[in-house]
């Protein structure tokens, strides 16, 4: 009994020398009595870590369902990139940039060579994670990131002054002439 007791307090020592030091962030509630988004920075630093994390987390949603991974586009990722960075000037998300461009278009110019197959689009504070699953719950994007044709996937976004995301991610498939597969 008394080896027991030595033991129990022995633990409760040990397990109270473990705990954190870390501050407790407070989540604070809107009027509605659910949480406020937090503003998300992306530094320059963040950058190569949050384009992995998005590519990552697209392609444990096509393994999911059976699917092969994408591979980063550099082509694809640059089309994304000048989108974003329009869908913040136009204050508005949507596929036409503001010179009338759609993302095909917008493909080809970067220099994509392969068949485009769509294009993923979010205004958001939400993170790299919350936006892909966003997109996975919506019946219009679901289907873009569970295409069996797309190989290639190129991942941007451009944050306002406000930490406002503008996110974009292309898709396409390897090899071929560029043609409009669906988007």
């Amino acid at each position: 009994m008394f080896r027991s007791l030595a033991l129990l307090l022995v633990s409760v020592l040990a397990l109270s020398a473990c705990e954190s030091t870390a501050p407790v962030r407070q989540v604070q509630l809107g009027a509605d009595g659910r949480p406020l988004p937090v503003v998300v920075r992306i530094t320059p630093e963040d950058a190569p870590r949050v384009r992995q994390r998005m590519q990552d987390g697209i392609n444990t949603m096509r393994a999911q369902n059976g699917l092969g991974p994408l591979r980063p586009n550099a082509a694809l990722a640059s089309a994304a990139a000048t989108h974003a960075q329009d869908m913040s000037f136009q204050s508005r998300p949507w596929h036409w940039g503001s010179d009338g461009s759609s993302p095909m278009q917008r493909a080809e110019r970067a220099g994509y060579s392969g068949t485009f197959i769509g294009e993923l689009i979010s205004e958001t504070f939400e993170t790299e994670v919350e936006t892909v699953n966003a997109w996975m719950v919506e019946p219009e994007t679901r289907p873009v990131i569970l295409d069996r044709r797309a190989n290639e996937i190129g991942v941007a976004w451009h944050q306002d002054p406000n930490g406002k995301l503008w996110w974009v991610v292309t898709l396409g498939e390897a090899g071929g002439m560029m043609q409009l597969a669906g988007w």
